[in-house]
């Protein structure tokens, strides 16, 4: 019998549920410093991108590109970052991060930069709205 597909807890308590992909969860990290969503493959214990099989993996890429227009869609950048760490959450789950330059970690990474600052829930609705449609639109 397969695992079903759960949300690791620290991610569901750092994210707002964006809406599903065919692969993957759309997540919107609640940082209002940046423009940040997060990919989570929904299948049970990967930890690894070399976990997925190989349409899976080229799924994937095919939504991180994706999630990566609609992100400079809502929130024009600079530098589009993407990273699969894993570190300290161990469920496979790929950042898609809109940089600007001066932003609150220019020109660091973002994990671990200062205290995140939520949104107001009426900006966090809108962009959540905002980028759902683009996601739709691309």
């Amino acid at each position: 019998m397969t695992a079903a597909f759960e949300l690791d807890l620290r991610l569901a308590a750092d994210t707002v549920v964006v809406g599903d992909l065919p692969l993957c969860r759309v997540l919107l990290m609640r940082d209002s410093r940046f423009a940040w969503l997060v990919l989570v493959p929904r299948q049970a214990d990967r930890s690894e991108v070399t976990d997925l099989a190989a349409p899976d993996r080229a799924a994937l890429w095919r939504e991180v590109d994706q999630a990566g227009a609609a992100l400079r869609a809502v929130a024009p950048c600079d530098k589009l970052n993407i990273g699969a760490l894993g570190n300290i959450v161990r469920q496979l789950h790929v950042h898609v991060v809109a940089r600007v330059e001066g932003d609150a970690a220019w020109p660091g990474p973002v994990w671990g930069s200062g205290k995140a600052e939520g949104y107001p829930s009426d900006h966090l609705e809108a962009r959540v709205t905002a980028l759902r449609a683009a996601l739709a639109r691309s």
